[in-house]
């Protein structure tokens, strides 16, 4: 990785926090630009669907999401205990979307906190938006994040998130106005958070409001592709280049 950054032209980091980790790790005394992810927001928006939502909870109750690849530094446990700690004041619904390797070890804490008839694990899904147009919140509580592309894609679906104070999750999301960030493993804190969203039908529709519009005017695909078209055109002008993505 350090021999293939250093002989490259052009190097781009998804994040500030990316850059100054690959920097650190590897020794690397060389520019690396920061052009972040992107998300479709004309694909990714809400299309709200009461037939849809219908299927994972009543009307009177709220919807939770989480989505990841269930890996241990997504802390998908915490997911869990902190929608234990809210539906002692909320009536609500969970659901998890993706699979991987703590998804067994999810499935018993489920059924050790007696949450099994309010947590869906739906797997795998090729569609998100219908999914994400049904939530009232996102969780995502990771321990490493280089962005969270996840969390992007449910801002763009006018669902605040409650995320950690990891990696690259600070530079998507403003604390108090597209959701709320909370230490690493502060169940206690994510859940008030998610309470204080949940119960506040106002506060929750601005917060989701103010996602979308960070996502559309800061990482909209159409903003970001250009900004990664100018950067390989510079490269290209110094000579025959070479690109890598930390």
């Amino acid at each position: 990785m350090k021999f293939s950054i250093e002989q490259s032209d052009g190097v781009t980091a998804v994040s500030r926090f990316l850059r100054e980790k690959t920097t650190t790790n590897y020794n690397i005394d060389k520019d690396i630009r920061v052009i972040p992810n992107f998300v479709d927001t004309g694909k990714y928006r809400r299309v709200d669907n009461p037939e849809v939502r219908a299927k994972f909870a009543p009307p009177e109750e709220r919807v939770l999401i989480h989505v990841s690849n269930f890996r241990l530094v997504k802390r998908v446990q915490d997911v869990i205990r902190i929608f234990g700690e809210v539906r002692k004041k909320v009536p609500s619904r969970l659901l998890l979307v993706g699979d991987g390797p703590e998804r067994s070890a999810c499935e018993i804490l489920t059924r050790e906190m007696n949450l099994q008839q309010h947590v869906r694990f739906l797997g795998k899904q090729l569609e998100l938006v219908p999914i994400l147009s049904s939530a009232d919140l996102m969780l995502m509580p990771s321990q490493s994040e280089s962005f969270g592309l996840s969390a992007l894609e449910a801002m763009a679906c006018d669902v605040p998130v409650i995320s950690s104070s990891v990696g690259g999750l600070p530079e998507l999301q403003v604390h108090g106005e597209t959701g709320y960030i909370a230490e690493i493993g502060d169940i206690d804190r994510m859940a008030k958070y998610a309470v204080d969203l949940l119960t506040n039908d106002l506060k929750r529709r601005q917060f989701g409001r103010a996602g979308r519009t960070r996502a559309v005017e800061n990482f909209d695909v159409r903003k970001i592709v250009s900004m990664y078209e100018e950067y390989y055109t510079e490269c290209l002008g110094a000579g025959p280049a070479v690109a890598a993505r930390a």
